[in-house]
């Protein structure tokens, strides 16, 4: 085994500092999160992926309620709880009727200040399973009410062939500015 010593081994030991240094500030503490509340001028945009799995479109509605209340927007106001259903309801069909294996679902929030609302996107691997015109199933069926909710909640929805793949299914939610502090997006 060969040992470093001298000039040479002072050198590495400088550079092994300097790597465990990087990402710290001048006080040696770690740089703070990055804040992802509106911009200056009221656009806020969430993207992002989740496994084609039920825990997969729970996570995707906590993650939106999450960034909704760093918007300003509170989990019990009528935006986040109107964003949050139609989330949930969309993911909800992405998982079950959109489904293939090996591929997640796409969730995709955009805010707009000007226009005051949210524009909600849910893309799946899967084109030909597309949604049909909701319809409220018999008192007796537990399921197939989802598009009937986000059609009572959406000031419009739709659908639309995803390239390469697959389908995307959109909604856009009124909401009212937010009342509480709103954070700059870094």
């Amino acid at each position: 085994m060969i040992t470093m010593t001298g000039k040479r081994a002072t050198e590495a030991k400088k550079a092994g500092r300097k790597d465990k240094d990087k990402g710290k500030d001048k006080e040696g503490a770690r740089p703070r999160p990055r804040a992802f509340g509106l911009t200056a001028n009221g656009h806020g945009c969430l993207s992002r992926q989740f496994p084609s799995t039920p825990r997969g479109a729970r996570l995707a509605r906590r993650a939106v309620v999450r960034r909704l209340g760093e918007w300003g927007f509170g989990p019990m106001s009528d935006a986040s709880c109107s964003v949050a259903l139609v989330v949930a309801e969309l993911a909800a069909n992405a998982v079950c009727h959109g489904r293939l294996r090996g591929r997640n679902f796409h969730v995709w929030v955009d805010y707009e200040l000007p226009a005051a609302r949210f524009r909600i996107e849910v893309s799946d691997a899967v084109l030909g399973r597309t949604p049909e015109a909701p319809a409220l199933p018999p008192d007796d069926q537990e399921s197939g009410r989802g598009l009937f909710l986000v059609e009572c909640l959406a000031t419009r929805w739709g659908w639309e062939p995803r390239n390469p793949i697959g389908k995307t299914v959109w909604a856009e939610v009124a909401a009212e500015p937010p009342t509480g502090p709103v954070q700059e997006q870094a």
